[in-house]
Parts: C-alpha cells; structure tokens; sequence
C-alpha cells in the first residue's frame, strides 16, 4: 500500500488553490483530495517513459538513493508511482557498420543497468516485469516495477534477429527511429527541412515490424515521422502505442500526433500515452518561459562576471576538460540562481502546469476515446511540467483527473490499464505467429 503523508495533501492545495473552483469550501476541496488519495492508492499508476542514465547504476550510486533525478526509488515511493519503463536510448549516429556497433554496445549498456537495479542492486524495493500478471504480481507483493522500452531501433542494425535479442532481454516497444533519419525509419525531426530518407519506412523498418510483432514487442510510434507512423500502424497486425505524444491540435509540434494519426492510431487499437514535456504541452508558454529565461539568466550571469555560452553546441565544441570545468560552474550557477528566476517569470511568463498537461488527455478522450489514451513523464529525457516535475509528484495528475470528473476506473485505464490492455494484445498475437 501506498502511505502519502500530510505534507502530500498540503502541496496539492498549494499547487491547486481554491480560488475559481467553483466556490467549493474548504471541507469540500479536503473531500476531493481524500477522494483523490485513496484512488491513486488502489489503481496502478505507470509511466511510460523514464529515460536512465547508467552511472546511477552502480553498487554506490544508485536508484536506492534520492538522485538529483526525477525517477528514483524514493521520489516513486513518496509519489505513489508504481511502474517505470525504463528506456534503453541511443541516439541516432551514422549509418554504417561503425556506428551500429556503438549503438548496440551503449544499448546493451543499458539493457544490463536496468537487470543490475532489478537483480543486484535493489531486488527488495523492485522487479522487472515482463506482462502484465507480473505488474499485477508484484504491485500486490508491494514492490516498485520496473519495464523496459527501447527509444530508437538503430542499435539493431541490419540484423533482424537482434529483435529477438532484445525481448529475451525484456524489451516490450520499441521505436524504429528517433531525431535523425535511422535505416528503419524517417524522423519526425524531416519536418525541419523538409528532407527525407525513406519517405516513410524502409523496406527493412517494414520487416522490422513484422518482427516486432512476431517476438512480442509493441511498436512505438513516438518519434518517427507522420508517413513512418501510418505505414507502422497499416502493417502492425497487432496495436502499437505512442509511448510519450501529445496532442498537435493543441501543441503544433513534430513530436506530436495529429489527428489522423490519432483516428488511425484508435483504429488500431493502440494507446497514445500523453506526455508531460513542457515543449510538447504548450508551445507558446514553452518558449516564451525559455526566452525569458534566458534573458534574466543572462543579466544575473553578468552580475556575477560568468560568461554563458549561447548554444549546447557551443559546449559540446569545447575540449573536453573545458566542458567539464564549464558545465560544473554553469550547474553551480544555475542552483544559486534558479530560485530568483523562477520568482521573477511567475507573473511575466508562467510555467505549463499539470492543468496544461490534462488539457491533452482531455483533448485525446474525447477525440479517440478513454479507452485509447494513458500517461508518461518523459523523465530524465526533459519532461516534467510544473507540479509534476518528478516522480514525488505524481499524485498531482490523479488529483487534476479527479477535480475534473474522471472516475476511479477511467483513471485507472487513463494510468496503466489501457497500456496493459495493449500488452496483452501483442504478447497473444505474437504467440500466434510464433505458432505459424
């Protein structure tokens, strides 16, 4: 069972204040978050989304401890979050056979932290699950659980058979492209230039579907291009998921689905898993927070003689014992200063907020149905909105769902049963064709 402390009730008021909610008193708003706190205990809330990063993954530095990240052991426990996909990325590299084999050692690098927290390091606190009777199975023995999602199928090459590979490793979706053209698939990031690679998918991405479906793995349509995912979703005999999307009616962005991609996504009988990314959730109020940002950044750091550099190219550029000398002052710089610019954008540019966020599960029930909509973060890969900016936060969402008439069994759907469902879907069809 789940045990949220006072101190969880108290930070929803603040982030939720009682003004404008239709004149509800105080008892009222205390019963709503009651009502709030004992769903959020009974239904299994999972993220789909958490990226990792495998020096937290050591016998001394570890998901055991509070980690200056947004997913850790603690901050799930503290927040009521029972599932995390951890994700397996690699960024997308150069097409040739050097490039394959980097990507498939960070890839493996990755595949064998998540086994190291799950195995060595915390088996106690947390077990990897490969269905969903092993979700069910360990959220019932009062562990965390954690899962395993592929961002970008690059590291598989041009050998089909790492796709087995990598569900015996416990791979459960998988993308077949991120930002950047890979030899699967075009890149939702074509849109910037209008440049393409394969006009949707390669003739070995449209294999590599066919394998993914064979071998139980769920095809995920985040990231790659609007033409990659219409023809994944024509060819997958089973339902694919967008693992972390938005809305693009309500944020014009490549990242996001739009509304065809929406109807044949439900078609499908898939799940688009909305995303708490700011940039992805409000344009508008993204870049306006960024620009402002950067300016009064900018005004402090020369108050204090410390010259920023403009771009994250400009960094990466540096040597590599400048960047590191650079970035520690520049970590340093934004600590001190972060709570005097957060204080000064409060009434010029406000943050996206968890209301923000549920606007575009709001928009997808009703465009495609509860049925076909569920929830991620986007954690440690730049996601968090203000008031669910990590995992300690999470009962935020259940509250916001709560206030605004979602009932236990549809937030129950809304946080893992309808991405489950899914699950179940492609494990079963992929009995079938392993049976042929």
């Amino acid at each position: 069972m789940k045990k949220f402390m006072t101190a969880v009730i108290a930070a929803a008021l603040l982030i939720f204040p009682l003004v404008g909610l239709n004149a509800q008193t105080a008892a009222d708003e205390a019963a709503l978050v009651k009502k709030a706190q004992k769903i959020h205990r009974e239904v299994i809330t999972l993220d789909t989304h958490d990226d990792i990063d495998t020096n937290n993954f050591t016998e001394t530095v570890n998901y055991t401890q509070d980690l200056p990240t947004q997913v850790n052991l603690p901050k799930m426990k503290k927040g009521g979050l029972d599932a995390a996909w951890l994700i397996v990325y690699t960024s997308q590299g150069d097409l040739d056979a050097a490039g394959y084999e980097k990507a498939y050692k960070n890839a493996i690098d990755k595949f064998d932290a998540i086994h190291r927290l799950t195995e060595k390091l915390a088996p106690n606190e947390i077990d990897l699950a490969l269905t969903s009777k092993d979700v069910r199975r360990i959220n019932k023995a009062g562990k965390k659980i954690a899962m395993i999602g592929v961002e970008n199928a690059y590291p598989i090459g041009t050998d089909l058979s790492q796709i087995k590979k990598f569900a015996d490793r416990g791979a459960r979706y998988m993308s077949l492209a991120h930002n950047g053209h890979s030899q699967l698939a075009d890149s939702n990031t074509g849109e910037r230039d209008g440049k393409w690679l394969h006009n949707g998918l390669s003739d070995l991405g449209k294999q590599a579907v066919a394998e993914m479906n064979k071998w139980g793995i769920i095809v995920d349509i985040s990231h790659p291009s609007k033409q990659s995912n219409i023809q994944a979703m024509q060819l997958s005999k089973a339902p694919v998921i967008a693992s972390h999307s938005g809305a693009r009616a309500l944020c014009d962005h490549s990242r996001n689905l739009d509304d065809e991609q929406l109807a044949l996504l439900k078609a499908n009988g898939g799940v688009v898993q909305a995303v708490a990314f700011r940039a992805y959730v409000s344009k508008e109020k993204s870049e306006l927070r960024a620009a402002k940002s950067a300016e009064i950044m900018k005004e402090l750091a020369d108050k204090e003689g410390f010259k920023m550099l403009a771009s994250r190219s400009e960094v990466l550029n540096l040597p590599e014992a400048e960047r590191a000398v650079y970035m520690a002052k520049a970590n340093a710089f934004r600590a001190k200063v972060n709570p005097i610019v957060r204080e000064r954008l409060k009434d010029t540019a406000p943050d996206v907020n968890v209301k923000d966020f549920v606007n575009h599960i709001d928009y997808l029930v009703k465009k495609i149905g509860i049925d076909h909509v569920g929830i991620s973060s986007d954690f440690d890969g730049g996601g968090g909105v203000e008031g669910w900016d990590d995992a300690s936060e999470t009962f935020n969402v259940t509250l916001e769902l709560v206030r605004r008439g979602y009932t236990k069994k549809q937030i129950q759907q809304l946080w893992s049963g309808n991405l489950l469902r899914v699950l179940d879907e492609v494990q079963k069809i992929a009995k079938k064709l392993q049976a042929n």
